[in-house]
C-alpha cells in the first residue's frame, strides 16, 4: 500500500474533502465497484490456474515429479489465502481480542457515545463484536477502528477497505470507528474512493481468517444483505 488512506473529522458538506482531494483516482460508482470485483475474481482465478495447470501437467508427464507439483499447488492455495488474510486484517474490532468493553474508562465512554449513533440492534452487535453495522445503498457495512468491510446485496461477496482516521493516535478506538461511520454516512461513494480495496471475494474465504466475534458479525451482515438482495 503506497499511502495510508485517512479521513479527517467529517464536516457538514455534501461530500468528503478527502475524496475531492484525490483527483487522480476514479470516482467510485456501483458500476465501477462491480467492475473492480470482477477483476478481483479474474485475478484470483488466473493465479490459481497459473500454478495448478503446471502441477497437473507435471503429474501427467511424470508422476515422480509429485513433490514439484505439490509446490505448485501450495502456491495456488497460498496466494489467495494471503489475499483474504490481508482483507481480514483491515477489520479490527474495537478493543481487539479483549472485547469492546475492556480497557480505559475513556474507551468505555467512547463506546457509549458511538452506541448513541446507531439503532438498538446495531448497538447490541457493537457490544458483542466491537464492530459497527451500517446498512447503505451499496450493501451492509461492518466498521472497525481502522477499516471497513462491505457485504454486497445478496450476501455472496465481501469487499474489504483499508481506511483510517487522520491524526488519531490519541483517540480511543471507538472514536476512530465513529469518525469512519460519520464519513460513510456523509458520502458513501467518497468513503470508498478514499479507502483502498484490499480484498474482494467470497465470504467463506474471509470468515476463516476473522476472529470469532468478527465472524459472527459477518454472519449477521450477510443475512441482512441476503434479505436486501
Amino acid at each position: 500500500m503506497a499511502a495510508e488512506p485517512t479521513l479527517a473529522a467529517p464536516g457538514g458538506g455534501a461530500g468528503l474533502d478527502e475524496a475531492a482531494a484525490l483527483w487522480w483516482r476514479e470516482d467510485v460508482s456501483p458500476a465501477s465497484l462491480r467492475r473492480d470485483e470482477r477483476r478481483w475474481t479474474l485475478w484470483t482465478a488466473w493465479i490459481a490456474s497459473v500454478f495448478v495447470a503446471p502441477g497437473l501437467l507435471l503429474l501427467y508427464i511424470e508422476p515422480l515429479t509429485a513433490p514439484v507439483a505439490a509446490i505448485c499447488f501450495a502456491h495456488a492455495w497460498l496466494i489467495p489465502w494471503l489475499q483474504a488474510r490481508r482483507g481480514a486484517d483491515q477489520l479490527e474490532p474495537i478493543g481487539g481480542a479483549r472485547g469492546p468493553d475492556a480497557g480505559r474508562s475513556s474507551e468505555r465512554a467512547a463506546i457509549g457515545l458511538l452506541g448513541d449513533l446507531v439503532g438498538h440492534r446495531e448497538r447490541e452487535l457493537l457490544h458483542r463484536s466491537g464492530l459497527v453495522l451500517e446498512r447503505s445503498a451499496l450493501g451492509v457495512w461492518l466498521i472497525g477502528q481502522r477499516g471497513a468491510l462491505l457485504v454486497r446485496p445478496g450476501g455472496r461477496r465481501v469487499d474489504c477497505w483499508c481506511v483510517r482516521v487522520g491524526d488519531a493516535s490519541e483517540l480511543p478506538a471507538a472514536d476512530r470507528a465513529a469518525h469512519l461511520l460519520l464519513g460513510l454516512r456523509e458520502d458513501e461513494l467518497g468513503f470508498a474512493k478514499v479507502g483502498n480495496l484490499s480484498f474482494s471475494g467470497a465470504p467463506w474465504r474471509l470468515r476463516r481468517r476473522l476472529g470469532a466475534r468478527a465472524g459472527k458479525a459477518l454472519g449477521v451482515a450477510r443475512r441482512l444483505a441476503a434479505d436486501a438482495g
